[in-house]
């Protein structure tokens, strides 16, 4: 089974994590059964980028982003970046992951702090 190692991020995993993911769910998904819950203010629908990530390893693996995920990206918070995905439409496959969740989103107000 394929691992997703998450970079540290101060808020949602501060040592940063390694999990194991099942081939096919989302990253998101992945990490919310493990208790790292990274934003997704649209319910996982591609309405949103809360949950914009940035793929650092593994990028090749991981199923190819779709023209409404692009457009979507084009609005996330900060840098955009060519490994630069929403974690709740990028489906793991066989590979390991390296994942780096970004300080900030567009979200100003999270209804979890």
């Amino acid at each position: 089974m394929p691992q997703i190692i998450f970079l540290p991020h101060d808020d949602i995993c501060p040592e940063g994590a390694v999990i194991e993911a099942e081939p096919g769910t989302t990253i998101c998904d992945a990490a919310s059964k493990h208790d790292i819950e990274i934003e997704h203010a649209c319910e996982k629908s591609c309405a949103c980028t809360t949950c914009h990530v940035y793929i650092r390893e593994g990028l090749d693996s991981i199923t190819e982003s779709t023209e409404d995920e692009d457009d979507l990206l084009d609005k996330a918070w900060g840098r955009l970046e060519p490994d630069s995905r929403l974690s709740c439409q990028a489906v793991v496959g066989d590979k390991d992951l390296v994942v780096e969740i970004p300080k900030y989103t567009i979200n100003m107000v999270s209804e979890n702090h």
